[in-house]
């Protein structure tokens, strides 16, 4: 594994062809983050991008009595805030780390000049804003189909693949808030998974200690989302291969 200071922990900046990496360096500043830090809040001007390194960033809607629910999750296979800038800089809702961890940043405007000047870069990125339509377009049938255990799953391995961590930050509540259900639920849910031997609960979090069991009792929506982005980024999945041999078979969702 690269050290975490190499820009190159984020898959879509490792996926570019070396030249064009080389053009783009200068301009990328490492980040560390903070669990639960804001980066933008709804409305906000945005003004850098982030390509996540082991950290995820969630954006999220927040409603007007103070609820919220994820649209949106960005891990090191994707940049937040890029696609979104592209349409507007008014932050659409509230970007969030939801663990503390590294990042490179990179100012909106630059990245707009470089993508500009680099086709594959360019390229590289709108194939990344479709596959980002994809997820969240399934992610709207799954919630409002499937079963919270299956969501559950789902979450939990979106989670895990992305930051390659064997135990998870995640609490009851943040699942819940994530998969806009009661904490009771989430509890319920994740006794079961934990009795069926697919994760472990520990006071820092939860362990996945069964993940291709997890995966079976995921949604459809994961091997979907998954088909989805090996066909529209297949350039970022053979960096896979460096990881424990049960994870050749996950990929990001």
């Amino acid at each position: 594994m690269q050290a975490p200071e190499d820009h190159r922990e984020n898959r879509v900046l490792a996926a570019l062809e070396p030249e064009d990496f080389a053009y783009l360096e200068p301009h990328l500043e490492l980040v560390h983050l903070k669990r639960r830090q804001v980066l933008y809040e709804t409305g906000d001007t945005m003004h850098h991008a982030y390509f996540p390194h082991d950290i995820v960033i969630s954006l999220v809607a927040v409603m007007q009595d103070g609820s919220s629910a994820e649209m949106s999750l960005y891990g090191l296979e994707g940049v937040a805030g890029l696609v979104a800038a592209g349409v507007t800089r008014q932050s659409f809702g509230r970007y969030i780390a939801q663990l503390a961890g590294s990042a490179s940043r990179i100012d909106i405007d630059t990245m707009r000049k470089v993508m500009g000047e680099r086709p594959n870069i360019q390229r590289l990125v709108r194939q990344f804003a479709e596959a980002t339509m994809a997820r969240v377009l399934q992610s709207v049938a799954c919630n409002a189909l499937h079963t919270v255990e299956a969501r559950s799953c789902r979450f939990i391995l979106t989670i895990h693949y992305r930051i390659n961590r064997e135990t998870l930050a995640l609490t009851h509540e943040f699942l819940a808030e994530r998969l806009g259900v009661q904490r009771t639920t989430v509890s319920a849910v994740i006794s079961k998974l934990q009795a069926k031997g697919l994760i472990r609960q520990a006071k820092g979090g939860i362990t996945v200690t069964d993940p291709v069991g997890l995966e079976a009792g995921a949604c459809e929506c994961y091997g979907r989302v998954r088909d989805m982005l090996d066909a529209a980024l297949p350039s970022l999945y053979p960096l896979i291969s460096t990881r424990p041999s049960w994870l050749s078979c996950l990929h990001q969702v």
